[in-house]
């Protein structure tokens, strides 16, 4: 085990862990956080869909990241995170308009068998506890699913947009709405695909930049 220290944590790799549905991904995964000092410290991470913030693992704790206001960047599973107040957002794009997702996990019940839905509700169960060493992270039961839904924002001269649909999107660019609709019938865009939402963006960034 290898322990890696930022100042008022501790850090520790472990090379075994058992996937839990709340999380982004399916293992821990060796990440990269940037400070705003500067320093760079290395290791394991998982993005937590229902807080939405960054956990990493204290012996056989999972323990959330909670110096946020001293971050500057994550570096994980090839993907950038950045905290935005007291959560993480993923960078999708960075340029004059930035792109993010927000990744936002709900708990559900699971289907019974004559299909509704059990009685169980995040209302009634903590999926984290406060403790003076930390939030602690809980292992959901059997009887709970995690539904992940997404919010897309953009960064725009320092302002904060989301937006869910093509029409939405379009609103947040009037000077360039006939351009970027063009472009999205042309190249056959969805506004729900990621990649597609990069490529819109980029064209809105090379227009504005001519």
């Amino acid at each position: 085990m290898l322990s890696l220290g930022i100042p008022g944590y501790l850090y520790s790799q472990i090379t075994s862990y058992e996937s839990s549905p709340q999380y982004l991904f399916t293992d821990f995964s060796m990440s990269q956080v940037k400070m705003k000092n500067g320093q760079v410290y290395t290791t394991l991470l998982n993005y937590n869909t229902i807080t939405q913030r960054m956990v990493f693992i204290k012996g056989n704790e999972y323990l959330d990241l909670t110096n946020y206001q001293m971050v500057d960047t994550i570096y994980l599973n090839d993907r950038v995170f950045i905290p935005v107040g007291k959560v993480y957002y993923e960078v999708l794009l960075s340029g004059p308009v930035s792109l993010f997702v927000q990744h936002i996990g709900k708990l559900r019940g699971k289907p019974t068998a004559y299909g509704r839905t059990s009685q169980a509700s995040s209302n009634y169960y903590l999926t984290n506890v406060n403790t003076i060493g930390g939030t602690h992270n809980l292992p959901l039961p059997p009887d709970y699913i995690v539904e992940v839904t997404t919010i897309y924002w953009i960064r725009k001269a320092n302002a904060w947009l989301d937006f869910t649909n093509k029409k939405q999107f379009l609103k947040l660019f009037p000077e360039k709405s006939t351009q970027l609709k063009n472009f999205i019938k042309e190249n056959r865009l969805k506004i729900d695909k990621p990649e597609h939402l990069k490529n819109l963006v980029g064209y809105y960034n090379s227009l504005i930049v001519k």
